[in-house]
């Protein structure tokens, strides 16, 4: 039998050595490997490639790492051959002390997709630890009437190693008195018991000595020795009688140093100094004699040191009575360690992806890692949870690991990183728990477009300014980062095709600056608008729009315009007054406009120079010059006006009109064609008279067509009623002295009214007598800015002209011509 059991354990020893494999998948799908323990540094364990399924390659494609449980990693992994290798020797001794088997666990992390897998090695013991005793000469005092088949208690061996490499046996050197007998315990090492064979006789020997050798069963087989002596007492009749065989005590791990387990008890019926018992913890274990003591007088056990269910569960403690007479009996206490949950939940993350980019789509790995408790029985159920609410979820992919993943959408705008606190925690009671911090940054995809800082932007520049001149800027936020935030800006052409634009406006593609590439016209282009379009620099980039419209402000580059009297270097235009006219009557009008707008538009009239300065005033706001006093006899009849027209722009410019006015008794004096006495005598001329009547007759043939044109016009209107529109107030808007007063920007006039010059009948000179309106048989646009008259016209309506002349029974004209 013995040499069976040699051969086994040899067999088991020679497995080891080879560093044999041993892979096994269970239901949690660990992968499982052996090895020996004090195999050397760089030692072959398996090729974890080959044992996953992976092609060769693949653990350095995906970045593969081995994850410990514990601080320290005792392997170390090939990624380019898939080879385990022992990283440091391993000492199964002070890896797992007496736990067997002795198993290493550790994970093996995948990236590119996220994956784990459990893995764990199983350290053989080798026989590398030799039995010992702590005390190397222990002494025993037995007395000499002791009766035969006594036994007396050794101290046990320690054998660091496990199995049949531990402590197996004890042997007795050869003796005349004691033979030896080896005994277990429940929970410890074995140990030995001197048996007596033959009465003692203190006067033949007073002491034996003796000697035991622990062996343990590795092969060869190592020993450890001790030195017994044996003291041969003085006949003591009676030993102490325990009041128990065994002593039974429950205490919780967490109790205090000094809390008391139990109280033994012995009784000795001898008198004397052989009745007095003192008690002792004798030939036990040194991890008993450091947690446990007792007191020598009371007999009480309390505890010396810590206790930690997770470590012992049991104490199996050996006491000794020993009375005055140096006789002793023993007896046993077998403490049951009461498990409290005292330890938290631990969390061991084996690998977290950060940055995570924004767009991830739900359930994506985030992180993973493993919870454990040492409260194995006590410790409840154990729980895992967030302690915030974060768009992350917690879900457990086998016993006790967790995978953290995404549970709602990202917004790295809004949230550019977490900090997520895992709450670990049992039940109890008490409930413990464990709180650990995962940093989890938010990388950015370009999801944002530019956004600019206002809905439309509106420009202003001045006319005629100078060419690439910065008119102003427009500016685009994009909340993405890096590239994806960098904003071009461009131009877009028109919907209608026009690509003018371009040569009016110039923007900058990095900044977002508008430039006027030419110089602007207030009276060529008022307003334009165009569109400008801002593009991020993302991969897939997103872009918005955003219109811009430019305003050209006005300068006063336009000096005003004479319209009446005519300034065209021909005949000097003529104004009859008779010399019968008040103070106060209206000669004529000065008519100007202004290519300008606003302030620079407005005009003002002055009398700049005259023959008569005290005779003829200029209105300075519509101008109409009027007679300042009565005409007298000895006024000159030919009076020369310079009427000065000045805009209000800065600087004000500026023009001149000249106009001669004669001062006349009637109207039958041929003064249109006036020259000037002193040079040229007047002489009439007899065809003016039919020169008068012929003007006479085509006026009145003219006034006759237009009443006809005028009928036919009313009755086209009333006949095409649906297809054109005649306004009603055509003849308020025509009303040229008061739009005159009112004159818009762009001018004194408001809007074109042609006229008609038509000369008084009845008299046989070529004068005129007064003006009456042109009607036309279609609409007038509004606001053209521009003065039409009839060939040879451009005359005013001038309005006291215009009134009856009194006694000299000309013409009358209605008051809404004034």
């Amino acid at each position: 039998m013995a040499v069976a059991r040699r051969r086994l354990l040899q067999s088991r020893q020679v497995g080891s050595f080879l560093l044999f494999l041993c892979l096994s998948v269970g239901g949690a799908a660990t992968i499982r490997y052996s090895v020996a323990e004090e195999m050397e540094s760089g030692s072959f364990v398996a090729n974890v490639a080959k044992d996953l399924g992976l092609e060769v390659g693949k653990l350095a494609a995906r970045g593969a790492r081995l994850v410990s449980e514990g601080n320290k990693l005792h392997f170390r992994l090939h990624r380019k051959t898939g080879d385990l290798f022992v990283k440091e020797k391993l000492d199964r001794e002070s890896l797992c002390g007496k736990a067997d088997p002795c198993v290493l666990h550790f994970e093996i992390v995948l990236m590119e997709p996220l994956q784990s897998f459990r893995a764990e090695v199983r350290v053989f013991d080798i026989n590398d630890n030799a039995p010992i005793f702590l005390n190397k000469e222990p002494l025993l005092k037995i007395p000499e009437s002791t009766p035969l088949g006594s036994r007396f208690p050794l101290q046990s061996a320690h054998d660091l190693d496990v199995g049949l490499n531990g402590l197996q046996n004890y042997t007795l050197s050869a003796n005349a008195y004691f033979h030896l007998h080896t005994r277990f315990r429940s929970h410890g090492p074995k140990y030995a018991e001197l048996v007596l064979d033959k009465p003692l006789d203190r006067e033949e020997q007073p002491e034996v000595n003796l000697t035991i050798t622990a062996v343990d069963g590795g092969s060869p087989p190592k020993t450890g020795t001790a030195h017994i002596r044996v003291q041969v007492l003085d006949v003591n009749d009676h030993v102490p009688q325990f009041s128990r065989l065994v002593y039974r005590a429950q205490v919780p791990e967490n109790s205090a140093n000094g809390s008391l387990v139990t109280m033994v008890t012995a009784t000795d019926l001898d008198e004397g100094s052989n009745k007095e018992i003192t008690y002792s913890l004798a030939q036990n274990p040194e991890t008993i004699l450091q947690t446990f003591q007792i007191d020598s007088q009371t007999g009480e056990v309390r505890l010396r040191g810590p206790l930690d269910f997770e470590a012992i569960e049991t104490y199996d403690i050996d006491i000794q009575a020993t009375d005055g007479g140096g006789l002793s009996a023993h007896s046993k206490v077998l403490v049951e360690v009461v498990d409290v949950n005292d330890n938290p939940p631990e969390v061991t993350v084996s690998s977290v992806s950060s940055p995570l980019p924004e767009d991830s789509p739900l359930r994506t790995v985030v992180a993973l890692f493993s919870i454990r408790d040492g409260d194995i029985r006590v410790g409840g159920k154990l729980t895992c949870f967030l302690r915030e609410d974060l768009p992350f979820a917690v879900k457990p992919t086998f016993r006790n690991s967790y995978s953290l993943v995404t549970d709602r959408g990202l917004d790295r705008e809004e949230v550019s990183g977490y900090n997520i606190t895992l709450v670990a925690m049992d039940t109890g009671p008490p409930s413990l728990s464990t709180e650990t911090v995962i940093e989890v940054l938010i990388s950015d995809i370009n999801d944002n477009p530019p956004v600019f800082q206002e809905d439309s932007y509106i420009l202003t520049v001045r006319e005629n300014n100078s060419p690439a001149v910065f008119i102003g800027k427009v500016h685009a936020e994009d909340l993405d980062l890096g590239e994806n935030a960098q904003v071009t800006y461009s131009l877009l052409p028109p919907k209608s095709g026009d690509l003018s634009v371009f040569a009016y406006i110039s923007i900058n593609s990095d900044n977002g600056k508008l430039y006027a590439l030419r110089t602007m016209d207030y009276e060529a282009i008022q307003d334009f608008q165009f569109v400008v379009k801002a593009t991020d620099g993302g991969f897939l980039s997103l872009s918005s729009q955003v219109t811009v419209r430019v305003v050209v402000l006005d300068d006063n580059d336009n000096r005003p315009m004479i319209l009446y009297p005519l300034q065209n270097g021909t005949l000097p235009c003529n104004d009859l007054v008779p010399r019968s006219a008040e103070a106060g009557y209206l000669v004529t009008k000065v008519v100007a406009v202004d290519g300008d707008s606003g302030q620079n538009s407005w005009l003002s009239y002055h009398l700049l120079k005259a023959t008569d300065p005290g005779l003829f005033s200029v209105q300075q706001q519509n101008g109409e010059i009027r007679t300042l006093r009565q005409i007298s006899e000895r006024d000159p009849m030919m009076q020369k006006l310079i009427i000065l027209v000045q805009d209000h722009g800065q600087p004000a410019l500026s023009t001149t009109a000249s106009l001669n006015i004669l001062l006349v008794d009637g109207f039958s004096e041929p003064y249109l064609q006036f020259r000037d006495p002193s040079k040229h005598p007047t002489r009439v001329n007899p065809s003016t008279k039919y020169l008068v009547i012929s003007l006479a007759v085509l006026s009145f043939l003219f006034l006759l067509s237009v009443t006809v044109i005028f009928v036919i016009h009313i009755y086209q209107k009333v006949k095409y009623r649906e297809k054109f529109t005649i306004q009603e107030h055509f003849y308020d808007d025509c009303n040229f002295p008061n739009n005159l007063v009112q004159g818009e920007a762009n001018g004194s006039l408001s809007r074109p009214c042609p006229y008609e010059l038509c000369s008084a009948t009845g008299t046989g000179n070529s004068e005129f007598r007064f003006l009456k309106r042109f009607m036309p048989n279609f609409p007038f646009p509004h606001g053209t800015g521009e003065v039409k008259t009839e060939a040879g016209s451009g005359l005013p309506p001038d309005s006291d002209r215009n009134r009856s002349l009194g006694s000299e029974g000309h013409a009358q004209v209605p008051d809404d011509y004034m």
